[in-house]
């Protein structure tokens, strides 16, 4: 049986990671500064070039009526609720135009699985957004709700992403994920689509030329093998397929929730776990940090545990604030983040293409060594 340094090495080097290995690495390494260092050797690799990147977009729930019941959301409401919504289109403008006026180049279109939204409407409001706003990207609808689209209109899943590919949708978050394991999803949820269909309209997807970003929520009922399945059935995909451009894992916020009573994980097994998934995610070219849950620091060091992005300014974001978590960070403050560690920011488009003009600032000194243990 292999050592866990030898294990490590291997995955440094560029040999693909089995999931049995990665399991062990879940399950025997404590030791973070190993797993940190492995998993920057990986994206130094990967992106050896001296910038590190972000976005500037805003996540946009255009509605918070859902038909599905997540027991680890405390953002839904069912349809009736005294505060139940759907944006009108003057709302959602407003929202693009404060967007753009801060230099980002793309909303993030989410929201419940609405019973009574036909796709004619979400056809007839991509329409309308992409003539207002032909430059901006359209990064729309998780698989659920794509799953969601396909049952209730009763229309094969490529007639309904052709359709609203052609009326503008740009890209596909990688929302819904969660963990890629039935068993998870059947104790997690009712009324939302399984791993299976949730791979299946990426698949689709990803064939008819679109691109779209893959996620894992941990830290709640999976266990250790759990994540290193729903892990593997993505980078399964991504052999098929090539469409993932990049993962993003984050940590379960329990508060508010019907799961309130778990202990929250920290910031020591989120660095972990993307440490890992930096490792054996071997064919998916980037990784973003989640500062969103874990805060300007554990955020800013994740650039040194797997990420080469810092993800996005966020200038709105409504789900996980739901659940109590209230990190907000300023553009200055994520730049700054990124020269702290000797790199030089840039901003990036969904494709992960470079949409700036860079003012060649002198990175800071590098914050040096990896601290052996977090609380």
């Amino acid at each position: 049986m292999r050592s866990i340094d030898s294990i490590l090495r291997a995955a440094a080097d560029g040999e693909r990671m089995t999931p049995e290995n990665a399991l062990r690495l879940f399950e025997e390494c404590q030791d973070l500064s190993a797993l940190g260092k492995a998993a920057d050797s990986v994206t130094r690799r990967l992106h050896p070039e001296p910038y590190r990147t972000y976005n500037i977009d805003r996540n946009i729930n255009y509605t918070n009526v859902c038909a599905a019941v997540c027991h680890f959301c405390a953002f839904y409401r069912k349809p009736g609720d005294s505060d139940a919504y759907v944006l009108t289109r003057e709302e959602l403008c407003q929202k693009i135009d404060e967007t753009i006026a801060l230099g980002g180049d793309q909303a993030l279109l989410q929201g419940g699985m609405h019973p009574t939204l036909k796709l004619e409407w979400y056809e007839d409001l991509l329409r309308f957004l992409k003539e207002r706003y032909p430059d901006f990207n359209l990064h729309a609808f998780s698989p659920p709700e794509i799953w969601h689209f396909h049952k209730l209109n009763k229309i094969p899943l490529q007639d309904v992403l052709s359709r609203l590919k052609n009326a503008g949708m740009g890209s596909l978050p990688g929302g819904g994920g969660e963990i890629l394991v039935d068993r998870v999803r059947k104790e997690l949820t009712i009324n939302k689509c399984l791993s299976d269909a949730w791979l299946e309209v990426n698949r689709v997807w990803h064939g008819l030329g679109g691109h779209s970003t893959c996620t894992m929520m941990f830290g709640h009922v999976e266990t250790l093998a759990d994540r290193v399945e729903s892990l593997n059935r993505l980078r399964s995909l991504q052999d098929e397929t090539g469409g993932f451009t990049a993962f993003i894992c984050w940590t379960f916020q329990p508060e508010h929730t019907h799961l309130a009573h778990l202990p929250p994980v920290g910031s020591h097994e989120y660095l972990r776990t993307q440490a890992i998934s930096r490792l054996f995610l071997d064919n998916i070219p980037n990784i973003q940090s989640s500062w969103v849950t874990q805060g300007l620091k554990i955020g800013q060091l994740a650039l040194q545990f797997g990420a080469n992005d810092m993800g996005s300014l966020m200038i709105e974001e409504n789900v996980v604030s739901a659940a109590g978590t209230a990190h907000h960070l300023t553009l200055d403050q994520i730049k700054n983040a990124i020269l702290e560690l000797g790199y030089v920011p840039r901003q990036r488009n969904v494709h992960y293409q470079l949409i700036d003009r860079p003012l060649n600032p002198t990175p800071f000194r590098s914050m040096g060594t990896l601290p052996l243990s977090l609380a």
